[in-house]
């Protein structure tokens, strides 16, 4: 017994270690680099160049996370800035018109598996799982004109208000 006693201390150390990180990515503005990033984070699902030398790059989360990172690094690969975009700033930034790829740029990428064409009204439906304001689970649709790939309209609900979601309170997914 007076082993196992030994061994809980630190393994209790590393599992709470392991939870203080749990929130966001250990990263640095002006220390961490491109490798700090996928360490951290994994590969990116997409990057592209910038105009000054620099990177964006997207880590979602999903399909059950709430979280988009986006990563702005410079010539040098050194992290500008990280944030998550899956927040109500950043979908207000999504305007009728826009494209599907000036969507990518500003939420990243949605969960494949709920991508939905619905033939009837030539639309297609991109969707991101988040946490809103009020700490809820909730989803924030982008609808697309089939035809031309352009942002009709967007829509947000709680995962509440809808099936299979729609069973009591989830606060507590947000929460952490």
């Amino acid at each position: 017994m007076p082993r196992l006693a030994r061994l809980a201390a630190p393994l209790l150390t590393l599992l709470l270690a392991g939870c203080a990180n749990f929130g966001g990515p250990p990263l640095q503005t002006g220390v961490s680099t491109l490798a700090d990033l996928d360490r951290a984070l994994g590969a990116p699902a997409l990057r592209w160049p910038e105009a000054d030398g620099g990177e964006s790059r997207v880590y979602p989360t999903g399909p059950m996370g709430y979280k988009t990172w986006m990563a702005r690094t410079d010539a040098a690969g050194r992290l500008l800035s990280i944030g998550n975009v899956l927040e109500m700033q950043h979908f207000a930034r999504i305007q009728r018109g826009m494209s599907q790829d000036e969507v990518l740029r500003i939420l990243g990428p949605s969960y494949p598996g709920w991508t939905i064409y619905y033939k009837a009204r030539d639309e297609l439906v991109w969707e991101w799982r988040y946490c809103d304001v009020w700490s809820e689970p909730a989803r924030f649709d982008v609808l697309f004109d089939g035809t031309s790939g352009k942002v009709r309209s967007t829509i947000s609900t709680t995962e509440r208000m809808s099936l299979p979601w729609g069973r009591g309170n989830l606060r507590e997914w947000c929460s952490h």
